[in-house]
């Protein structure tokens, strides 16, 4: 049974923004395409999809997705069984993480008092303390100042805090986006105001030089901070690196 992109979009929760982005970079092409130019998708082509969604949950860029599709399935069914394993020790933190919250509501409502140790079962420093590492190794200590600064700022942010900042970048997010559907040039003056504003917004965590704002978009193409940006859309992250090199060099040399 054939689906139209309207009906595969339906199917999966994809937008069909996002199929026809996946067609146009050969990501995710139709089986077929009809006579009026419409896009028509098989048994095949959903299955593809499943494997790009569930690649995209577990962190992977679109051009490492595109290069697990077209290998072969001995190939495919290695690489789900090595995530599988991943998946089930994430699967045992998430479990032990749910017990800490419950137990930390109980311990509020004053059911049942938690040990101190109790309070941090679950979470995983090594985590962090690896990814802040990964910054510094690859930008060295402006990206180490960054970082300190940014603790330093957030340290007494408020729940308050934090809802107006992820308010304040969704903003310039869609903006951007807008910008993106109008054609508008990286380079163009709208753009830029609006980087304008994602330069401040960063602020509030750390204050970037030219060098670093521009290492940051990097760091928005090349790691996880691109999910983000994704969110809003799938070529933001590229569109917002672009925009950001502008400004680095026109506004902070």
């Amino acid at each position: 049974m054939a689906h139209t992109v309207k009906q595969l979009a339906e199917l999966s929760g994809v937008s069909v923004r996002t199929l026809h982005f996946y067609d146009h970079v050969g990501l995710l092409k139709p089986a077929y395409y009809g006579a009026n130019g419409y896009r028509f998708y098989e048994e095949p082509q959903l299955l593809a999809l499943q494997q790009i969604l569930f690649y995209r949950e577990l962190g992977f860029e679109l051009k490492q997705i595109k290069r697990i599709l077209i290998r072969a399935d001995s190939e495919k069914l290695a690489a789900l069984e090595s995530h599988r394993q991943v998946l089930g020790k994430n699967l045992a933190r998430t479990r032990q993480l749910i017990a800490t919250i419950d137990k930390t509501i109980e311990h509020l409502k004053g059911k049942k008092k938690m040990k101190s140790q109790e309070f941090f079962e679950g979470f995983d420093p090594v985590v962090q303390a690896k990814h802040e590492q990964y910054l510094i190794d690859r930008y060295g200590d402006t990206m180490k100042e960054g970082i300190a600064e940014s603790k330093k700022k957030v340290k007494h942010w408020t729940e308050d805090d934090w809802q107006k900042s992820g308010a304040a970048f969704n903003e310039i997010c869609l903006d951007l986006v807008s910008a993106m559907e109008r054609e508008l040039a990286a380079e163009s003056a709208v753009v830029q105001k609006i980087i304008r504003r994602h330069y401040e917004w960063l602020k509030q965590f750390w204050t970037p030089n030219q060098e670093a704002y521009a290492g940051h978009s990097e760091l928005i193409v090349d790691s996880d901070l691109r999910k983000a940006y994704e969110a809003h859309h799938p070529q933001l992250p590229q569109f917002v690196a672009a925009a950001i090199k502008v400004f680095a060099k026109n506004e902070l040399s």
